[in-house]
């Protein structure tokens, strides 16, 4: 039997194994999951198991463990390490959920769940690829080494410190990373640059307790009032970033990369159906796709304080809360740039 025969008759069994990795609701963020997190870890480390691996390790951190193996028996040939993450984002708001976040659905011939895309999908495929080598041949062409970490969802603090200490361990020919995008089914996609992150809290307090705003209204200043006027702030009206010297490091693209970028097959049609906004805008001098690969952003993720439940309550809040984060392109220091947007702020 040949490899894409004994993969298409191990579909059914396939989809199931992934359907059991998707029900583990591995998040991150929250320390109640903790549980699921380990439950995560030991789940891929069967599954490599399971795929051939003999050498597989669940490696303890600060925070939540990683995952590594290696079959290192292709004397003379290239090694390969794949790169994955068994984390998931949180999955709330629950109500704008189709169908339950860990339960896995097929709709339309998509399955759905929490991790599909991002990243257990991805984990899965390699790993059934590399256990059906093995299944049909005996044995993997080449070497590979395998490190799945449980942070990437709150910023892989412990991979990048167990990196740091292992680099003759994890020394390899390539490194494969499945957790970006495709231009589109069949359309083979390369990803070169991805843009980076720093994520940021705010908390501002105002009055020592909250206050009846028919008895202390107009007279005392409302946190949420001066918190949404502040981001408010950090943009002008051609959308760009207000914090002062924000773009001065950024890496400008040549006019031959912005060509090729702009050729690609990427559709704005389907990109804007996929989104379903009720209208496209971004910095001024970009196109959409140069907006999303190539410019550093400034983003209000969350935002909350004050009354939120049912029915009305006439308070100034105490307190006002935000969440949120720059997206950062070549050249920009992480250090610098938070330390910019903290003295404007």
């Amino acid at each position: 039997m040949n490899l894409a025969e004994f993969i298409d008759g191990q579909r059914d069994q396939h989809l199931a194994e992934l359907c059991d990795f998707l029900r583990i609701p591995s998040v991150s963020a929250k320390s109640e999951h903790k549980p699921d997190i380990e439950r995560g870890a030991r789940w891929v480390a069967g599954n490599l198991r399971a795929a051939g691996f003999k050498n597989v390790e669940i490696i303890p951190t600060g925070l939540h463990p990683l995952v590594y193996a290696e079959s290192l028996e292709a004397p003379g040939k290239p090694t390969i390490l794949f790169y994955g993450h068994y984390d998931v984002q949180p999955v709330e708001p629950l109500n704008l959920w189709t169908s339950p976040p860990f339960e896995p659905t097929v709709r339309n011939g998509n399955l759905f769940g929490r991790g599909t895309a991002d990243d257990k999908g991805q984990i899965h495929i390699h790993l059934k690829a590399l256990e059906s080598l093995q299944q049909v041949n005996g044995k993997l062409p080449i070497n590979v080494k395998i490190l799945i970490e449980g942070e990437e969802e709150v910023g892989s603090v412990s991979l990048w410190n167990y990196v740091q200490k292992n680099k003759e361990k994890l020394k390899a020919d390539a490194l494969i990373v499945s957790d970006t995008s495709m231009l589109g089914k069949g359309v083979p996609s390369i990803t070169y640059g991805l843009r980076g992150l720093n994520y940021y809290q705010i908390e501002l307090t105002g009055p020592e307790r909250d206050l009846h705003s028919g008895v202390y209204g107009g007279a005392v200043p409302n946190p949420l009032t001066i918190l949404t006027e502040l981001f408010a702030k950090l943009h002008g009206k051609n959308f760009r970033v207000t914090v002062p010297a924000f773009y001065d490091q950024v890496a400008m693209v040549s006019k031959a990369e912005r060509k090729s970028l702009n050729a690609l097959p990427w559709k704005k049609k389907d990109f804007e159906k996929a989104v379903g906004a009720p209208g496209y805008f971004g910095e001024k001098g970009f196109t959409t796709v140069e907006r999303l690969w190539t410019r550093p952003t400034l983003e209000l993720n969350g935002i909350w304080g004050g009354y939120q439940g049912e029915g009305a309550k006439t308070v100034i809040p105490s307190k006002a809360f935000a969440k949120f984060s720059t997206r950062l392109v070549p050249n920009q220091d992480p250090h610098k740039i938070a330390k910019l947007v903290e003295t404007y702020i």
